[in-house]
């Protein structure tokens, strides 16, 4: 492996560009690149990894499927990172033993639920006109 150095190009996300861009390294903490500079917008921003954050939408997703998660019958833990082993072997013990599980019975009761039309789903958009003048 290689050393790096202060100007060094390295790829990283952008905040301000929101996309994957080239970027020099301004500060190096413990060996690792702790600042850097986009090379297209010269923002000045945390080195990232190359890895984007969440987006909001990203974020009510994992936040509402928590709340499902933690309301439904045998739940488990809410899905934050945290690697719960022994929860996960209580699951998969009670499933070795023959309980049911809740998955089955959504299964067949969303077989029964209704479906939106398709034109209802598919809404159209709505074009702007021109300005008169």
């Amino acid at each position: 492996m290689f050393e790096i150095r202060l100007g060094d190009v390295i790829d990283d996300y952008c905040i301000k560009c929101r996309r994957l861009t080239n970027h020099s390294i301004v500060s190096i903490v413990e060996g690792a690149a702790a600042k850097v500079r986009c090379r297209t917008c010269y923002n000045d921003h945390d080195y990232r990894n190359e890895i984007a954050p969440p987006t909001k939408k990203e974020l009510k997703k994992l936040a509402l499927f928590n709340e499902v998660l933690a309301g439904a019958p045998g739940a488990i833990a809410p899905l934050d990172g945290i690697d719960d082993s022994a929860e996960v072997e209580a699951v998969v013990v009670g499933e070795a033993a023959g309980e049911e599980t809740a998955g089955e019975e959504n299964v067949a009761e969303d077989a029964a639920a209704p479906t939106l039309p398709a034109a209802r789903a598919a809404k159209p958009t709505k074009s702007k006109s021109p300005k008169s003048k």
